[in-house]
């Protein structure tokens, strides 16, 4: 490689951030991780791993009866609702609304077809591996879908991530950026360990979900970086201009 072409090819890297690089890379491990997971599901290798910790939350002498007192079984109940499509639609529906007031136009629409796309490729997932439910234990909640991914863990992830990604982009501090996306990650983790503590997944389903979740997040993010300006960089160019003035 010539000194011409080899600083070429340093300026094409530097030109990108290293938090970009770090995006795609982690994009590219997910997609191996979750590809793994899948062909291991599919072969039935999983399925001891998944039977011991299923068995692990529940009486030994009577396996309808969860672990831990009665009060965290409604309360996990309450969590499990919270990945449900009736509270995810209406928290993007306000969350779109929110965004349209505030003249973020596109990220309102970039909100939205994130998450209709996100949960139409969970839905598609389902279908292809159609592995069924869990029957090691009995269900504490009613359940009629598919399991592989599970739906609550990879929707929640791609709902809580994608509009936290996305949300971040419109707040000015660090800080609130921060919590915004701590928030998000924190709902997909407990929603999605709810469906184990149920019975109506297995732990298999739930990390394939948070996996797949997290990538089309991923994804979301690194395009609007490239195409949706931020607030800090708004407010920095209101600030030139006002300077200007």
């Amino acid at each position: 490689m010539s000194e011409v072409q080899r600083r070429g090819f340093l300026t094409r890297l530097t030109a990108y951030e290293p938090l970009t690089l770090i995006t795609v890379a982690s994009i590219a491990g997910g997609l191996f991780v979750l590809q793994r997971l899948t062909s291991e599901v599919l072969e039935g290798e999983t399925f001891r791993f998944d039977e011991v910790i299923l068995l692990a939350l529940r009486r030994a002498d009577d396996l309808a009866v969860p672990i831990g007192p009665d009060w965290l079984t409604h309360a996990v109940d309450d969590i499990t609702a919270l990945g449900g499509i009736t509270v995810l639609s209406l928290l993007t529906a306000l969350i779109t609304i929110y965004l349209l007031f505030d003249r973020r136009w596109p990220i309102a629409i970039f909100v939205v077809s994130s998450v209709l796309t996100g949960w139409l490729a969970s839905a598609l997932l389902k279908i292809l591996v159609a592995r069924p439910r869990p029957d090691i234990v009995p269900h504490l909640v009613e359940v009629s879908d598919l399991s592989f991914p599970s739906g609550h863990a990879m929707v929640s992830a791609v709902t809580y991530l994608t509009l936290g990604a996305l949300v971040a982009r419109t707040q000015r501090y660090r800080s609130t950026r921060i919590f915004v996306m701590g928030a998000g990650v924190f709902l997909a983790v407990i929603i999605g360990l709810s469906r184990i503590y149920l019975g109506v997944h297995y732990p298999t389903d739930v990390f394939a979900g948070w996996c797949a979740g997290a990538l089309w997040a991923l994804g979301c993010w690194l395009i609007s970086k490239r195409l949706i300006p931020s607030r800090a960089a708004d407010d920095t160019g209101e600030a030139e201009n006002g300077d200007i003035r």
